[in-house]
């Protein structure tokens, strides 16, 4: 009796000593995300020339900055190393959206004015939501003239009434499906960091993945730039599993987050899939333990884990405002391929978040002293 007495005793010390390093290490946890809540926090310098204005001369040429969260250790290597730094066991994650030619250029029928929009979705109903720019106010039955990319009139739009946030429903007066009549008029929607978001020609093809199929993002998912159908093979035929989802990439991914804290910012919706045979390739990877799920990007980061459970991940579709910031619990993610993202992003918070925030702070700080390339047609990172 007293040798299990003193057994009981001891157990009962040791699980107070479990109890009270869970609570100090939850304590630390809410005193890390309290500081963290402040955007200036993410906030960084970046002399202007290492803003990437074009990709590299060959699609994969791009380097790759290599961050292991277990040693602390950054390493510098390229893209065409992936599958040296992929495991036969691992599943690679790629988001197959499609970016549309969602600029849009045209003239106001009543004004003469020149008019200036971005598509942002169809309906079934046949209605366009778009963002509009332009002198003057529109009004609802104002129609515009919309112009391709050589000045000539294709069709119109019939404005029908205003959203916040400077959004409108407009109706085409064009009987193509909206992708047909985009690839008429439309022009690819660079961000303003790139050319003043003027595009040339060669954008039609190099600001789109090769594995580009499901249309309806309006910014390219931009980790997936790197890839070329010959390293996609390689990596294939070395054993990793390649699986698809798809995220439409809306307008809000890119936008700096505008509030002060975190807690107050309204994170953008975008709509996704998960196919229920992908879910069950991820989740028979992660139940043998021995390989990893490795995200091609902040979107498909955004897909899996909407779809994540406890329990593992689930076929899933529908809209998702799902925003990843500390203190955030990844159900589904184990390694993440990104490139360098704006200061104050929601994309900066989701890659801090999952990389550490001291080591990525560090990271960028290297990839800026080494002269990496940033932003949407720059280098990349991989945190594993």
């Amino acid at each position: 009796m007293e040798r299990g007495a003193a057994e009981l005793l001891e157990i009962q010390d040791s699980c107070k000593n479990v109890r009270r390093q869970s609570f100090e290490k939850l304590c630390l946890s809410v005193i890390i995300a309290t500081n963290m809540d402040s955007l200036d926090d993410y906030d960084y310098r970046l002399p202007k020339e290492l803003i990437a204005q074009y990709p590299t001369a060959t699609r994969g040429e791009s380097r790759l900055l290599v961050v292991n969260r277990e040693s602390g250790e950054l390493s510098h290597a390229r893209i065409a190393d992936l599958p040296s730094l992929l495991s036969p066991d691992d599943a690679l994650v790629i988001n197959d959206t499609r970016v549309v030619p969602a600029r849009l250029r045209g003239t106001r029928i009543a004004t003469g004015g020149k008019w200036e929009g971005l598509f942002v979705e169809a309906a079934e109903t046949g209605h366009w939501k778009i963002l509009s720019k332009t002198r003057g106010k529109i009004v609802s039955g104002e129609r515009v003239q919309l112009m391709d990319r050589w000045g000539t009139a294709r069709f119109t739009l019939t404005f029908e009434s205003k959203l916040q946030g400077g959004l409108w429903i407009v109706t085409p007066d064009s009987k193509s499906n909206f992708v047909e009549a985009l690839e008429l008029v439309g022009e690819v929607p660079l961000p303003p960091y790139i050319r003043g978001g003027k595009m040339v020609a060669e954008d039609l093809a190099t600001y789109q993945t090769v594995y580009a199929n499901e249309p309806g993002a309006v910014a390219a998912p931009t980790a997936g730039l790197h890839f070329t159908n010959e390293l996609l093979g390689a990596i294939a035929e070395q054993g990793t599993a390649i699986c698809n989802v798809t995220l439409h990439v809306g307008i809000g991914t890119f936008r700096p987050i505008e509030v002060e804290s975190l807690n107050d910012h309204e994170m953008h919706s975008e709509w996704g899939r998960l196919s229920a045979a992908v879910a069950e390739t991820l989740n028979a990877i992660h139940s043998c333990d021995l390989g990893r799920i490795v995200s091609v990007g902040t979107t498909a980061v955004r897909v899996l884990e909407t779809a994540g459970t406890t329990n593992g991940l689930e076929e899933w579709s529908g809209d998702t405002n799902l925003f990843i910031k500390p203190g955030y619990q990844f159900k589904a993610v184990d390694a993440l391929l990104t490139n360098f993202h704006l200061p104050k992003s929601s994309l900066l918070v989701l890659v801090r978040t999952f990389g550490g925030d001291d080591l990525i702070k560090e990271a960028y700080a290297k990839a800026i002293e080494m002269k990496y390339r940033f932003y949407s047609y720059g280098d990349a990172m991989l945190i594993i």
